[in-house]
């Protein structure tokens, strides 16, 4: 904020730059003063007044040196800075007015002293007035010429030897000595006007230096706080809030220009933390977000210096650093992945890892190392936890097949090309068709056959997550009819849906709304869901309960391993469960695998559930089965995946009226 003129800081300024020019002005001034006192006394000697002279001269002298020793005294006001208190300016703007006090107090004595001059010359009658009252016009004239600054100090200087000379020439008489002496009086208010005038054009001066300096100042504070937020604002832009590292976009300018350096080639790690859901489930955000915080402490820590880190968001983190200069990338990679799961304070041990997926090459920008890098993650993600893979030409042929598949499949979708095979499912221990699993299937013109898996995720990725539903729907309605025209009513049709299909879009509105329009029975239809950690049971739930009360079955795939519960079970309003292929294949040579799936069975029968048992491969592995009472069985040695003709043909032939 600028300063007006009632603005103490403003005033106080003004009494500085005083000051300031008192002191300079003085100095000097009293060598003038002490030269005319040499000639003042050296004529008075001349003239027979030695002793009186010399007595003048001696307190004149006094008086300078104390108005010199005034101009060198120490005054905290003179050094009033920026970063005074408040306390401290006031006390600097105090002792500025007191020497001011002091030097027109010392003024004044001075003046008196040359207001004793006619003790030298009779009161100006004798010979010698010339002299003096020359000398005297002299030195008041010259003291207001160099005291602009401080009308009080030549005023109070420049009165007393006037009014005496003045008073003098009057008490002598005379025509020419009274109006000599008015003369005096008149060449006094002239001084004391002059001395006032150019007072009030020095502080109008120092007011405008010192508004033009707090203008300028105003102006670097300005732009020193514009720059700090601009600052601010790019840090905030470019950084995580939370851990400190560089966000995303921070990361991708500062990653895109040392890629392009010349040299080594540089390595682009991408982290994600395992398990951290489940530590904002059981421990609440706070300490979620305490986890995020120590984990980029201990990237930090365990990186080279030149190293690059960023928080992705969420609990993904990537590194991008010069081999060159620190361990291999595998061996960083293992460094990083011991960092991350050593105990935290609060948590149980061995609830948080880390998997690492790494890009090291010469050559790709930014976009196509971070999608290398996200590929190798997903396939150590897939081999366990506190795992890293680096990207290598088997996993480049999966990064081109996903690529080529979220490109292609729009295309796909509308000629056609996405197809609805399905799989038996059988009932009486194997002997019987009760159901069928639809399974979607695509055959690209270069990669061959598409997995389902990745067909759903090309789907996530292009936007077309509800094309892809509605399109494999409308063939399992197709099956349908064609089920209920042959009589078969009792084969369902299980149709797998995803989480994220379940979440992302409104699959109950679609399926009902279809199985109305062509007049089906939802009785025949199932909605087969998989369990996943990333399954949000309430975002789903509403869903599946309008589905159920339709009568829609609902059935849970691959239970019994990841996080399968009770609580799920009655959440998602499950009608069957799968019991995942991995208890099932071996099933005949492992006892733990057969004391699960009885487990399985008999909460089944508990809980009054349908219970199928998938991955069926061999014939011993049917056999345990049949003694153990499973009632539904699925698996390559009963009946592969076939096109939707030759699964209804299968299922018709197996009706209860077929014979």
């Amino acid at each position: 904020m600028l300063p007006t003129s009632d603005d103490p800081d403003l005033r106080a300024s003004i009494r500085r730059d005083q000051l300031e020019s008192v002191r300079r002005s003085i100095q000097p001034a009293m060598l003038i003063n002490a030269l005319l006192g040499v000639a003042s006394a050296l004529v008075a000697f001349q003239a027979g007044s030695g002793r009186a002279g010399l007595a003048w001269f001696a307190v004149s002298s006094a008086v300078n040196l104390l108005r010199v020793g005034l101009c060198r005294a120490s005054c905290p006001g003179l050094a009033a800075g920026e970063a005074m208190t408040l306390g401290q300016a006031l006390e600097g703007a105090r002792s500025v007015d007191r020497h001011l006090r002091l030097a027109t107090l010392a003024a004044l004595l001075s003046g008196i002293v040359w207001s004793l001059v006619p003790l030298l010359c009779d009161g100006y009658t004798s010979p010698e007035t010339l002299f003096y009252l020359i000398v005297t016009c002299g030195i008041t004239a010259g003291a207001v010429t160099h005291g602009m600054a401080f009308a009080a100090i030549p005023a109070s200087f420049i009165t007393p030897p006037l009014l005496t000379a003045a008073g003098c020439l009057a008490w002598a008489g005379g025509f020419d000595r009274v109006c000599l002496a008015l003369t005096v009086l008149l060449y006094l208010a002239a001084l004391l006007r002059s001395a006032v005038e150019t007072e009030r054009n020095f502080r109008r001066t120092s007011r405008l230096k010192n508004e033009a300096t707090a203008l300028a100042r105003s102006r670097q504070e300005a732009h020193a706080a514009a720059s700090a937020l601009a600052e601010e604002m790019r840090r905030r832009a470019t950084h995580d809030v939370l851990t400190g590292l560089n966000n995303r976009a921070g990361f991708a300018l500062a990653a895109e220009e040392r890629i392009q350096r010349p040299g080594p080639a540089p390595c682009l790690m991408l982290l994600d933390l395992d398990g951290f859901k489940s530590v904002n489930d059981v421990y609440g955000h706070t300490t979620g977000d305490r986890v995020l915080i120590e984990v980029a402490r201990r990237l930090r820590r365990s990186l080279p210096p030149e190293a690059l880190a960023a928080r992705f968001g969420g609990d993904e983190f990537a590194v991008l650093y010069d081999p060159g200069t620190a361990l291999p990338p595998a061996d960083l990679a293992a460094a990083l992945i011991r960092t991350v799961v050593e105990p935290i304070e609060g948590l149980d041990a061995g609830r948080l890892g880390i998997s690492a997926g790494l890009c090291h090459a010469h050559g790709p920008d930014l976009t196509q190392m971070l999608s290398c890098a996200d590929t190798a993650l997903h396939a150590a993600k897939a081999a366990g936890h506190n795992r890293f893979r680096i990207f290598d030409e088997s996993l480049r042929g999966r990064l081109e097949m996903r690529r080529d598949s979220e490109r292609d499949l729009s295309h796909a979708l509308a000629e056609g090309g996405i197809v609805v095979w399905f799989q038996p499912i059988f009932g009486e221990g194997g002997r019987a068709v009760a159901g069928l699993e639809a399974l979607v299937r695509w055959h690209h013109p270069v990669h061959g056959w598409i997995p389902p898996g990745e067909i759903v995720s090309a789907a996530a990725r292009a936007g077309l997550t509800e094309s892809l539903l509605r399109v494999i729907l409308e063939q399992v309605c197709a099956a349908l009819q064609a089920l209920r025209a042959g009589g078969a009513h009792h084969v369902r049709v299980a149709m797998n849906v995803s989480p994220r299909e379940m979440v992302q879009i409104p699959v109950d509105e679609i399926v009902l709304e279809r199985l109305r329009a062509l007049g089906l029975p939802p009785s025949m239809l199932e909605i087969e869901i998989t369990e996943e950690t990333a399954l949000d049971i309430e975002a789903v739930q509403g869903k599946l309960l309008a589905l159920s009360r339709a009568g829609i079955g609902v059935a849970l795939d691959d239970f019994g391993i990841g996080y399968s519960s009770l609580a799920s079970l009655r959440q998602l309003r499950a009608g069957r469960v799968k019991i995942d292929r991995s208890l099932v294949t071996g099933l005949a040579e492992s006892d733990d695998k057969r004391g699960l799936v009885q487990a399985v069975l008999g909460l089944g029968r508990a809980l009054d559930l349908e219970v199928v048992a998938e991955g069926v491969e061999t014939a011993e592995d049917l056999a345990v089965l049949r003694s153990l009472g499973c009632p539904f069985v699925q698996g390559y040695h009963l009946g592969r995946p076939v096109p939707a003709e030759q699964a209804l043909h299968q299922a018709l032939a197996c009706r209860p009226d077929a014979a």
